[in-house]
């Protein structure tokens, strides 16, 4: 491939035709405004078995010494977006989503909008907006065992179907409340509409600073999802007491481990923003009524 100054990471979910095919697209559109595309390693098996000219592309782990990504775009649903974010996740790489998915409620633009979302991207037309991340220690006799982060949320989780997982929950080091449960949600404003979401917690506006705590399915009387300040610490221990065996904490529901008995996770506020990038300013309600297809009109007007 041939130097240039300007590079673009592409992501994409192989496992979906109509993806690859967006890629590719993607490709050309970009070396028309002289913009190299690149694609991560994961991606490599999946696009050569499409059909995808790998010969027009370099690979991010193979150049990512030497060059500067201006972008990561991704061609996909939100999970998709979620494993871009992980990979450019110490650059500081804005992101910015075409949804090929089903609800793709963090993507910015679909896919009939590729041509001018892609032309617009590669002109600079767009505004970065940084979202909380989360990160996550799990302690196991006062040794960490497990580092990670999280854009949406950090679970701790029942390991058996049968079995429920014990859970202390403290904040800020006061001790809060315990319960058996399926699990628990330690989740950012960018997560009240995903795992939290289902669960029944309340959806947080991104521009709403705080973290959201939403038990999963507690067997107790107090059971509220809570949203507390964003320079809190949540502290879960998992507790054999309550419920004999271990937990597994989850972060995006991509990376894991487990959580044994007496355990601690421990989960704050990162320092380090994730960044997104905006080709509209779409008010976040115009969004949730977009993408969950609310009933938004008044029944004066029916």
């Amino acid at each position: 491939m041939t130097h240039s100054t300007r590079y673009v990471l592409l992501v994409t979910n192989t496992r979906r035709d109509e993806a690859v095919v967006a890629a590719r697209e993607a490709a050309r559109l970009l070396s028309r405004f002289g913009i190299s595309a690149l694609i991560s390693s994961q991606d490599v098996d999946g696009l050569r078995a499409a059909g995808f000219p790998l010969d027009k592309v370099g690979v991010l782990e193979e150049v990512q010494a030497e060059c500067e990504i201006e972008l990561a775009i991704v061609l996909g649903g939100d999970g998709t977006i979620l494993r871009a974010a992980h990979l450019v996740r110490e650059r500081a790489v804005p992101v910015v989503g075409i949804n090929l998915g089903h609800v793709g409620f963090l993507a910015e633009s679909e896919r009939a909008d590729l041509v001018d979302a892609v032309t617009a991207l590669a002109q600079g037309e767009y505004d970065v907006e940084e979202r909380t991340a989360l990160d996550v220690d799990i302690f196991v006799d006062g040794q960490v065992t497990f580092h990670s982060w999280a854009l949406n949320e950090v679970t701790v989780e029942k390991v058996a179907p049968a079995n429920m997982v014990g859970i202390e929950v403290s904040v800020d080091g006061h001790d809060l409340t315990s319960f058996a449960a399926d699990g628990i949600v330690i989740g950012t404003p960018t997560g009240s509409t995903a795992y939290a979401f289902s669960a029944g917690g309340p959806i947080i506006w991104p521009q709403v600073d705080a973290l959201l705590v939403t038990p999963l399915n507690a067997h107790a009387l107090f059971a509220r999802s809570l949203v507390i300040p964003p320079t809190s610490s949540v502290m879960i221990r998992v507790d054999e007491a309550v419920s004999p065996g271990a937990g597994r904490v989850w972060c995006d529901s991509s990376r894991n481990a487990e959580a044994p008995g007496q355990s601690s996770v421990v989960v704050r506020r990162s320092a380090k923003p994730v960044r997104l990038a905006r080709l509209h300013q779409v008010d976040f309600v115009e969004r949730l009524v977009k993408k969950f297809n609310l009933p938004s009109e008044s029944w004066r007007n029916r």
